[in-house]
């Protein structure tokens, strides 16, 4: 009983004292000196002051505005100290490192489908290095998933027909459970997996050990064999919105506000083209490859049109 965990094993940055673990603690440790103090006050000024027979104590003044300044300030300032520790936390948590591995994760009942920047697919496995940033490029075929690493200290949804981001920095080499945290169905206890974090020459030796085509590369072909060049080639009598250097730079569209080319973007307008419609242009696309397009694809495409961008800028 004592080898029992209070959390599961601490293997990234952010499971740490000085991040989410360190948080939990001191939460629990805030919230349980209050209500240990609160419960032993209540007993010990219950039984001090429980009316017997006889007795006849008359009302006593209770207003005193150093006490009441006291129990009200001194938890506001614990408070607000675990807030602004907890937003350092959350900020670290959502901004991204430039020097990442991007990686793609595509929930669907009930497995994770993973792809390497090199090409390389895994089915409910996930390999990363130790000591290097990953950031996690998420979307759902079907439902909404979540992905959770417990030993990371990580959790991001997995939404439909939208891109999500999450990333991590592994400490500890090793297998780690993977678990979807949404309810998804029937299933939804199977959908499982595991991290494996290895040493960085391991992982390259790994990421060596099989060839294929990088996303981009897949991208490129499948964007030249849907006819997609024949609207979107480089050239001002192009029928469709140019290509080069659109990703992360500002768009700008018809009847509505400039946006910045995402991910999501891209492929709203690979499934639904008529959305968002830039300006200068009609919507000629057809609204039918979302129906032959699987989310790999549609990946590969925009890992193509990414790799047209200039993002040094």
């Amino acid at each position: 009983m004592f080898d029992f965990p209070l959390l599961p094993e601490s293997a990234s940055t952010f499971a740490s004292f000085a991040g989410a673990d360190g948080l939990f603690y001191a939460l629990t440790l805030f919230v349980g000196a209050f209500c240990i103090g609160i419960t032993a006050l209540i007993i010990i000024l219950g039984l001090k002051y429980k009316q017997r027979p006889g007795d006849g104590r008359k009302s006593v003044h209770l207003e005193n505005m150093q006490v009441e300044i006291i129990w009200s300030v001194i938890p506001l300032i614990i408070s607000l100290g675990i807030f602004a520790w907890g937003a350092v936390i959350f900020k670290d948590y959502r901004s991204i490192p430039d020097n990442t591995i991007d990686i793609s994760v595509i929930g669907k009942r009930w497995m994770w489908k993973v792809q390497h920047p090199n090409g390389i697919r895994e089915v409910n496995q996930l390999h990363v290095p130790r000591g290097k940033p990953v950031k996690l490029t998420m979307t759902s075929q079907d439902v909404i998933h979540s992905f959770f690493v417990p030993a990371f200290r990580v959790k991001q949804d997995v939404m439909p027909a939208v891109y999500t981001t999450l990333w991590f920095e592994a400490t500890k080499t090793g297998d780690f459970h993977l678990f979807c945290a949404e309810y998804c169905g029937t299933d939804h206890s199977t959908m499982v997996g595991t991290v494996t974090v290895m040493e960085p020459a391991d992982y390259e030796q790994w990421l060596g050990g099989a060839s294929a085509l990088t996303p981009a590369q897949a991208g490129e072909a499948l964007f030249h064999l849907m006819g997609c060049a024949s609207c979107h080639a480089s050239g001002d009598e192009s029928r469709g919105p140019q290509l080069d250097n659109v990703f992360g730079h500002e768009v700008q569209l018809r009847g509505e506000d400039p946006i910045i080319a995402d991910e999501t973007y891209l492929r709203q307008s690979i499934v639904d083209p008529a959305a968002k419609v830039v300006e200068g242009y009609v919507p000629l696309m057809p609204a039918t490859y979302a129906a032959q397009l699987e989310e790999e694809d549609i990946l590969d495409l925009i890992a193509y049109i990414k790799s047209l961008s200039d993002l040094t800028e």
